[in-house]
């Protein structure tokens, strides 16, 4: 019999602030983490914009010699991690450490091989950072996150561009659910906005040089940001028996492919994983209160997704909540999913729907109430959230409210 499975313990590193805190904070009040780019010098890129966590300084985190095996992505990743868990009060207490897993989104440490391209060939140095490829690789963050903890269970990557994290969650949530974890921290990390990748995304022609505008007519684009979320899974009578305060439920995990285009989503493939999760969840479309959409600001991606919404929902879309927090805290690329599932516990949680921000103009192509401009006191009871990626890989979570 397959086990139910809580959330016990949320964590957040993003430009909305370097914890959960501060981003319910930066959630209600609808606050633009997106600035003109600090850490990269941005004159001759055309989009000068992205959201950087702010005063984000590691060494109040780890000691130097921890340093030197953690790029930015794992450095944030790790304090989302911890947050998670000291937030669960116990969750990996008196649990078999084999029975503990630990699963993320890969992210390449970007930061890492920038700098190390920058000594080889403008530096001219003999050779990189000696640790160079254990802080790069993809599965760095799940390495570092079982060191810390502890754990001695499953524990990987997962590689899916934006959609890396929520598959990393839906994996650890079924591996829960099936009894082959007691206890599980997944999520996803990244810090991408390096000169080089920031040039990349600019060659793709899809950043925004004005700002995030999702759902609305005159968007123009996605502005990068980076971070991390992690959320603590375990099974939900094993919480109860330790008193654990549950934040919500997680039900349903649904993936789809689209099959077709690299960078061009399909709107069939999207609506099928949205109706999968709802499938897993035994959740009906009607009862479905508000949806934490993928919303990157993208002409054809928010077009898409309304499309894929309305397949799903019907003629009550017009009446459902989507909001895309993305407008908030910029899209995180690989660990965007897990963020978004932070922004949808914490509306499930605290009774509000958070807002999507730069919603200047209604896109009949984009027929939704995205909730805009501003956060709105309501009580939803049942959530999804959607990431679709590049590639045609989409996953889509489900979340009910837990009383209590």
């Amino acid at each position: 019999m397959s086990a139910r499975v809580a959330i016990t313990g949320l964590g957040a590193v993003s430009a909305l602030g370097l914890d959960v805190a501060s981003h319910l904070a930066g959630l209600k009040a609808g606050t633009v983490g997106i600035a003109p780019l600090r850490r990269v010098d941005a004159t001759t890129l055309r989009s000068k914009i992205g959201a950087e966590v702010p005063e984000f300084d590691p060494q109040a985190y780890f000691e130097p010699r921890q340093l030197g095996l953690l790029d930015r992505s794992s450095q944030m990743g790790l304090i989302a991690t911890r947050e998670a868990v000291a937030q669960s009060s116990g969750a990996l207490e008196g649990v078999a450490l084999h029975r503990a897993g630990a699963i993320f989104s890969a992210s390449i440490g970007y930061w890492t091989m920038e700098e190390g391209y920058q000594k080889l060939y403008l530096d001219k140095a003999p050779r990189p950072h000696p640790f160079t490829v254990p802080r790069a690789m993809p599965s760095g963050t799940a390495s570092v996150v079982t060191m810390d903890l502890g754990i001695h269970g499953p524990a990987f990557g997962i590689a899916s561009a934006c959609s890396s994290a929520s598959h990393a969650m839906g994996t650890a949530f079924h591996m829960v659910r099936s009894g082959m974890l007691d206890v599980a921290v997944a999520g996803g990390a990244e810090a991408s906005m390096t000169p080089g990748m920031l040039r990349a995304w600019e060659a793709l022609r899809v950043l925004s040089p004005e700002g995030c505008h999702p759902f609305s007519k005159d968007r123009s684009g996605l502005v990068l940001g980076e971070g991390a979320a992690v959320v603590v899974l375990e099974n939900l009578e094993q919480a109860r028996a330790r008193g654990a305060t549950i934040l919500a439920e997680m039900t349903g995990f649904g993936m789809s492919s689209d099959g077709i285009d690299m960078t061009a989503p399909d709107t069939e493939s999207c609506a099928r994983a949205m109706s999968l999760a709802l499938e897993d969840a035994g959740i009906a479309p009607e009862a479905v209160d508000y949806v934490n959409a993928h919303g990157t600001a993208t002409p054809l991606n928010d077009k898409t997704e309304s499309a894929a919404m309305r397949l799903v929902f019907g003629n009550r879309l017009a009446a459902l909540p989507v909001s895309s927090t993305k407008s908030m805290y910029g899209h995180t690329l690989s660990a965007s999913g897990a963020l978004d599932m932070v922004a949808t516990v914490l509306a499930l949680r605290e009774g509000f729907l958070p807002p999507t921000m730069g919603f200047n103009e209604a896109d009949p192509e984009c027929d939704v109430d995205c909730v805009p401009n501003a956060s709105r006191a309501a009580s939803p009871e049942v959530a999804i959230s959607s990431s679709f990626a590049f590639g045609g890989l989409n996953a889509v979570l489900a979340v009910r409210r837990y009383p209590g």
